[in-house]
């Protein structure tokens, strides 16, 4: 989906974006928060935004799962799953902005089945039921906090991956890396923690 914005009002309110208007019922012959070109009523793009937070502890003898890359580190992450934070953030927003739920309701820690699970598959499913909801995703922007080890070199990869997953383009996500100057459990180096905002659209009849 795609909205082009361009500069200048209509008449009685209305939008105006090129050729076409954008404006309530009884402004522009009926239709209401549409796109309007030569007398037709064309689709609205619902938007809504949703935002995920998630935190994982720091132990011994596990891999580190950032994003769906495998980082070399002395610890990982502890979790039912592979504890990717970063991938449960945005599985998390994504849910949000949809109005279903959160991760923990579609994969519970307390089902067997999702012991070790990729959480690159999980946010396949999460996708999948946006989808069905008529919801593509429009961008989306995630943090990572970590002290160590430094995850820049990464976040490449992790864009790809994660990309890949939510069937988009590069472009529509970033993902940032910081520490957070030695304070808090991320700071005592106890655990990682990562936030995301997601903007998702649904192209709906007028």
């Amino acid at each position: 989906m795609q909205t082009i914005l361009a500069p200048g009002t209509g008449r009685n309110g209305t939008e105006r974006f090129g050729d076409w208007l954008v404006g309530e019922s009884g402004e522009t012959q009926g239709c209401r928060y549409f796109l309007k070109k030569d007398n037709v009523c064309g689709k609205v793009v619902s938007m809504r935004i949703g935002m995920g937070y998630d935190v994982h502890r720091l132990v011994e003898g596990r891999d580190l799962i950032i994003g769906g890359v495998k980082i070399p580190y002395e610890k990982g992450l502890l979790g039912h799953s592979d504890a990717d934070v970063l991938a449960h953030a945005i599985s998390d927003a994504l849910l949000g902005a949809a109005n279903l739920g959160d991760i923990g309701r579609h994969f519970p820690d307390t089902n067997p089945a999702f012991k070790g699970a990729d959480s690159i598959v999980l946010l396949q499913q999460i996708v999948e039921l946006l989808k069905k909801e008529g919801y593509g995703i429009g961008n989306v922007d995630a943090t990572v906090m970590a002290e160590r080890p430094k995850l820049a070199p990464y976040i490449p990869v992790m864009q790809e991956r994660l990309a890949a997953a939510m069937e988009i383009e590069v472009g529509q996500l970033n993902i940032k890396a910081t520490t957070t100057e030695k304070l808090g459990f991320v700071g005592r180096e106890e655990g990682f923690a990562a936030e995301a905002i997601v903007l998702i659209e649904k192209a709906t009849d007028k």
